[in-house]
Parts: C-alpha cells; structure tokens; sequence
C-alpha cells in the first residue's frame, strides 16, 4: 500500500538520490521529502568528471541533474554538506552530523560508494587525489597541464579516461597497472589490447604488472610513485583509480543486511520494509544472470530510482532493463551491455585496427555481453538480444555483410 503523504527522507544527493527526489515529486507523492547530502553542490552528472570537467568544458551548473531552485518549487528540503551518522530503525530517526535528527516513515539510503585507499607509506601526502566528485575534479584539474608528470595508479575506466584527459592538457602521463593487462576485470583482453594501443599512440606510457609499494614526496608533496621492483616513478600528482567500496556501514551497523553493499530485492527495498537502498551502494538482483550484483552506473542509478519511487507511490513496477555503461577516450566512444557472466565463447565482429568493432561474449548462442567500439547498431541491437535471450546465429554475428537487424531477425 502506498502512502503518498509519507515522510520521505533520502540519504545522499548523488545520481540515484536525486532522482529519487524528482521522481516521488512526478509520480505524485505530496508528502515531505528530505534529500540530504554531503557535498555543497546540489545532484550533478558525474561521469563527465573525468572527461569535460578536467578539460573545461563543464561546470556545475551544466552538469546539475535539476537547477537548484527546482528543489524548493517542488517542496523538496535538500541540505547540503551534511551527512548521516547514525541510523535508529526502532524509532525511524536518521540522526545527522550537524546535530539535528530526522524522523522517516520511508527511508531510501543513496549513500554510493567511494575510492578505495592504497594501505601503503606516503598514502597521506598531498597531491594523492581519487575522483568521486566535482571537488576532487576540480583539484586534479589544478594539479595538470603542460609539463606536469601525473601518475595513474588503476588502469580501469575511470584511470583510462583520466589519462586521456590528462593528454589533452598536456600533461606527461603513466598508467601504474598491477595486472598483465588494463581492464582486466571487465574487459576482455581483445579490448585491453585495443586500448593499450590507443593510449600508447597518445603518448600514454604504462607500466604493467607493477606494485606500488608506497609513494615519496617533498615538503609534503607527493614527488614519485615506489614500485615493488624498486623503481620510482616521478610525478607531480597521482591518481588513484584501484575500485571503490560501497558506503553501506550505515546500514550494516543498524541491522540491515548487507554483501559488499545493501541488499535489496526488485522494488530496490531492503530488509527492512520501510527502508530502501539504490545505486552504488545496493546490492541488488540481476534476473538476467540469476545472480546479486552490485553496479556502479548511472543507468543503475536511474533504474533503481525509478523502481523505488515507483513502489513509493503505488505506480506499477517499470520494466527490468540490462545493464549497461560507457566510457569515452580521446574520439572513442565504448558501449557496454550486460556482463560476461558464464560465458563459453568470445566473438568478434569487426576489425579493431578500423577503430570500428564489437565484442560479443556468448553462453552457448545466447549473447550475454557486448562491448562496443564505435558502434551503435551493435551495442543497441546487442542489448535487445540480452534482455530477451533470443538465441542467435553466431555465424551471421561474425559477419560485417549481414546488418545487425538481419542477425536479430
């Protein structure tokens, strides 16, 4: 049963949460609605970070989800620079670090994630950033330019994207990558290459399968990256893009349940009936796959948003959708659909050295991931064929003669 004058409070101003806000308000709740976050700016995009920002093509005020004033025309008391530090589920208070407390009749926990620290010597010297928000773009923005050595410890999206725009300001770059290959967790190694060379062609050096031991610095700078080798490799600045850990402490220390995030069911509620949790943070079903997973996307974000708000406001529920993502480098978009779970086969369709292809990964003839480079048809037409798990001719699928709408026919 839905209570459309249910207190609201929403727990992180991020992608999901504010969506969140904006979708109770569309689908009619009249109730009060609380979005509390822990930066001072009001929701924004984030993945253009790592991208426009650094380059100056961005600024909040173009990548807000909502102007500001949206939120006061619409009742919606947003309170930025404060965060949650205690949650009392017997009593349904949220209590905040400025002091107050809120009561809820319907908590949605949009906490994220953050980057995960390297436990090593010289972890604490200035000029180590991460990027989460538009703060730590904004500092890793004055840290590069022309002549400046910066190093990028991760070589996952977000440190391959990093690295492109840190070329483009002119910065020296090296990318330190403890495995044999980049994207080693979520790419396949047709991909890994691809991009290795892309990068190397932009003047992006790597060093792979290096530890970094610890970092050295001068007057409290950060001056070089250590490597278990021995070596050290100089920089003005580092970036450290090594994963991220979801901030489900919250949850976890008042007795909801939580796996390496807050575990949620399809309506995005936890185990606690009057308590749900949506994007970077949930730990959430994936009926595609038959499997829990947790995702850090913006698609994530904006499904988990519309499922909770949805099940707020008695709406019926919105249709399951695949996953997906993307990362742009240098004039390279990649489209992401699905995961490589329980794969048997990888086929490529297209010739990488064109900058043009798609990398499918198969369970027997059914597709279940697709990476896509420059290449819409393929991610569009591969993500229909996940999501209704219509068997396909891999034949045809290798084929760059037989169109993509032929291959779903």
């Amino acid at each position: 049963m839905s209570d459309l004058s249910a207190n609201v409070v929403i727990l992180g101003a991020g992608h999901a949460g504010g969506t969140a806000a904006a979708l109770l308000r569309q689908y009619g709740h009249a109730g009060p609605i609380s979005l509390i976050g822990d930066e001072p700016l009001a929701p924004y995009q984030r993945p253009p970070l790592s991208k426009a920002w650094l380059k100056g093509e961005a600024d909040a005020d173009s990548l807000a989800l909502k102007p500001l004033e949206f939120y006061a025309e619409h009742q919606i008391d947003f309170r930025p620079n404060i965060r949650a530090v205690k949650l009392r589920r017997s009593d349904k208070v949220v209590e905040l670090s400025d002091g107050s407390t809120l009561h809820y009749d319907i908590l949605i926990l949009a906490t994220g994630a953050r980057a995960i620290k390297l436990p090593v010597p010289g972890a604490d010297l200035a000029g180590l950033l991460e990027l989460r928000t538009a703060a730590d773009a904004e500092a890793l923005k004055a840290a590069v330019g022309p002549g400046k050595r910066l190093a990028v410890v991760g070589g996952g999206y977000i440190g391959l994207e990093v690295a492109a725009s840190g070329r483009a300001l002119g910065a020296e770059v090296v990318v330190i990558e403890r495995e044999s290959r980049l994207l080693a967790r979520v790419a396949c190694e047709a991909l890994s290459s691809f991009f290795q060379g892309v990068h190397e062609t932009h003047g992006v050096h790597f060093e792979m399968g290096a530890s970094v031991t610890g970092f050295v610095g001068e007057n409290g700078h950060v001056t070089g990256v250590t490597l278990a080798d021995g070596r050290t490799i100089a920089c003005d600045a580092a970036v450290i893009g090594v994963g991220a850990t979801p901030n489900d402490e919250l949850a976890a220390e008042s007795g909801l349940e939580t796996a390496r995030g807050v575990v949620v069911d399809l309506e995005a509620r936890t185990s606690d009936p009057s308590i749900f949790a949506i994007g970077d943070v949930a730990h959430r079903p994936m009926p595609i796959y038959g499997r829990m997973f947790r995702m850090e996307s913006v698609p994530n974000a904006l499904e988990q948003a519309k499922q909770a708000a949805s099940t707020i406001t008695g709406r019926p529920a919105p249709a399951g959708e695949v996953p997906w993502q993307w990362s742009d480098q240098y004039d390279l978009k990649l489209q992401i659909a699905g995961y490589a779970f329980d794969t048997d086969e990888v086929l490529l369709r297209g010739d990488p050295a064109s900058g043009k292809f798609a990398v499918f990964h198969l369970k027997g003839d059914q597709i279940q991931s697709v990476e896509a480079i420059n290449s819409p048809p393929e991610f569009m037409m591969g993500k229909q064929l996940i999501g209704n798990r219509k068997s396909v001719s891999k034949a045809k699928l290798s084929d760059l003669s037989v169109s993509m709408k032929e291959v779903v026919a």
